[in-house]
């Protein structure tokens, strides 16, 4: 996107973690629920039980929530905010099972399995119409209908003629999913795709209602009351910049499951902030940044959780310097990924030397995609020091100047900094300057390639390393970098047709891939994201997620 993954998500560092309050009033100082209360002259003595808490949960957000249009989106802000005030057909659930959401019950799928038959629940818009079908056929063809420009049209492309239709080469009509009536839904795909179920919980699969949509033209989706719901939750206030709010959608089929009222979001880009809403009780759950962690690890409340995504640099190839390989592994080797994580990080985040994260997914042998693809490129500033001179000698010049697209929270500020630090010590003649951008503006500039190199995560939006190999494919939506290897696009497109009958000669196709962009230095991978954080004992059931959406609070409780 996590997912976001464009994973993937970009929730950055410690703050990309939650805050949470209890709601109505101050604390109960007797934290045990009871005490013995002497009120009577006979000296009686009578048990008194500590008020309620109210269901309401207030979490921090590092960014604006930069779409809220499922068929636009590209971000972890707004695939996060989604995931709990829309449903597609499927959700995600405890350890990451997929679980019916929109469908009434499981598919029927044919002998070959390219033919999945959907049942939809009876289940209701927020504004009272009922969701249907044709609402799932009309959302998905507008994501693949090439004068959307939807960025993420590319990961419906498993159905029958979706890739042909996005590029405008077959009419919408030719895609694979129709309405059969108001409450049977048939998707035809090009092969059987194996974890098809859990991909149909992706944000681009959600549905959506044209006739409300067509009501509200341009303004759909930009503010909290030109939106309606089918999830969980409804966001029921938007303040841009600032804050938005989600309530219990009341409307939902399966609100008796829903415990929260009320979901608080508050825009806070520093840690500083978070932390102190926590010391003086405001505040529940709060991310700890590296000056922090060593504060607090010894707080019952501290907790650490390792995560499945991946932080990069960018090597925009428009630029002059960095469509040179040479110059590409130069940077690669001049910074230490090992000392960022330990000392400007401190959250439990690992080095990265690989796209496809740790321990993820396994292949058809069970062993781990990393353990059998290994690690690529090391911190070696006498190696990149060879690179360099190489770069300088074929671009005949001796003096660089590259800009670093960053985001604007405090904890990328650092590790930007640091970049620069060790870039300019390790690469002689190389000036670095850096433009901290807000969210959606740093998204804007990287989809249109304007910049020289950027900061960037990825979360994964379904189980399998497709979710990262096929980013780089050339002109791919999320390439963004004007990378292009032949042989590497020939590999993921094998792995998406033709090699999906051989699931070990697939696996090995993802292998090689991941070592072809590797041997071209196409970015250069910083880290695996982790994160410590202190949560109030009170705070149940919120269930994160390894891929698609970060956090899901349909389960949710202040105890």
């Amino acid at each position: 996107m996590k997912k976001k993954f464009s994973f993937l998500l970009v929730l950055l560092l410690a703050l990309s973690t939650f805050l949470a309050a209890c709601g109505g009033g101050s604390d109960n100082a007797n934290s045990d629920g009871d005490s013995s209360n002497n009120d009577n002259n006979e000296g009686t003595e009578e048990q008194t039980e500590e008020p309620a808490r109210a269901q309401v949960l207030n979490l921090l957000e590092t960014s604006e929530i930069p779409s809220m249009d499922s068929t636009l989106a590209t971000d972890s802000v707004s695939f996060n905010v989604m995931n709990n005030v829309f449903e597609g057909l499927y959700r995600l659930g405890e350890n990451d099972e997929a679980v019916l959401g929109m469908a009434a019950e499981e598919p029927t799928v044919s002998e070959d399995g390219k033919t999945y038959t959907f049942k939809i629940r009876d289940a209701q818009w927020s504004n009272g119409t009922a969701v249907t079908a044709n609402d799932f056929e009309y959302a998905w063809k507008k994501a693949l209908n090439p004068e959307t420009g939807a960025e993420y049209a590319y990961i419906m492309y498993d159905i029958k003629n979706a890739a042909k239709v996005n590029a405008g080469e077959l009419p919408v009509d030719e895609l694979g999913v129709k309405a059969l009536d108001e409450k049977t839904l048939e998707v035809q795909l090009e092969t059987q795709v194996p974890y098809f179920n859990a991909l149909l919980s992706f944000a681009t699969f959600y549905p959506q209602n044209e006739a409300y949509i067509t009501e509200q033209g341009d303004q759909y989706g930009l503010e909290a009351n030109t939106t309606i719901y089918n999830g969980p939750f409804t966001l029921a206030d938007w303040k841009h910049e600032q804050s938005f709010q989600l309530k219990k959608n009341e409307s939902y089929w399966d609100a008796a499951t829903v415990k929260l009222e009320e979901i608080n979001f508050n825009i806070v880009k520093d840690t500083a902030t978070a932390v102190n809403l926590y010391e003086t009780e405001k505040a529940d759950i709060t991310g700890l940044s590296a000056e922090f962690v060593d504060k607090y690890k010894s707080d019952e409340n501290f907790k650490t959780l390792a995560d499945t995504a991946v932080y990069f640099l960018r090597l925009n190839q428009k630029n002059e310097v960095l469509a040179n390989v040479n110059a590409r592994k130069a940077i690669d080797a001049a910074y230490d990924k090992q000392g960022m994580v330990d000392v400007l990080m401190n959250n439990g985040s690992t080095p990265a030397y690989f796209l496809v994260p740790d321990n993820f997914v396994t292949g058809p042998d069970g062993n781990d995609y990393r353990d059998t693809n290994g690690t690529f490129g090391s911190f070696d500033p006498a190696a990149a020091g060879e690179f360099w001179a190489k770069a300088k000698e074929e671009l005949g010049k001796d003096t660089f100047e590259l800009e670093l697209l960053n985001y604007d929270s405090e904890s990328s500020r650092k590790i930007g900094e640091f970049l620069k630090e060790q870039l300019e010590t390790n690469l002689p003649g190389l000036t670095v300057t850096i433009s901290q951008q807000p969210f959606a503006q740093k998204l804007d500039l990287e989809s249109a390639g304007d910049y020289d190199f950027s900061f960037a995560g990825w979360g994964p939006d379904y189980p399998d390393p497709m979710t990262f190999v096929d980013m780089f494919v050339t002109d791919g939506a999320h390439n963004q970098m004007a990378y292009s290897n032949p042989e590497y696009d020939k590999l993921v497109e094998q792995a998406k047709g033709e090699l999906l009958g051989d699931l070990q000669a697939r696996w090995d196709a993802l292998l090689e891939a991941e070592k072809i962009l590797f041997e071209d230095q196409a970015i250069s991978p910083m880290y695996q994201r982790g994160s410590s954080y202190l949560e109030r004992p009170y705070v149940k059931n919120v269930l994160r997620h390894s891929f698609g959406a970060d956090n899901s609070y349909k389960w949710a409780s202040i105890e």
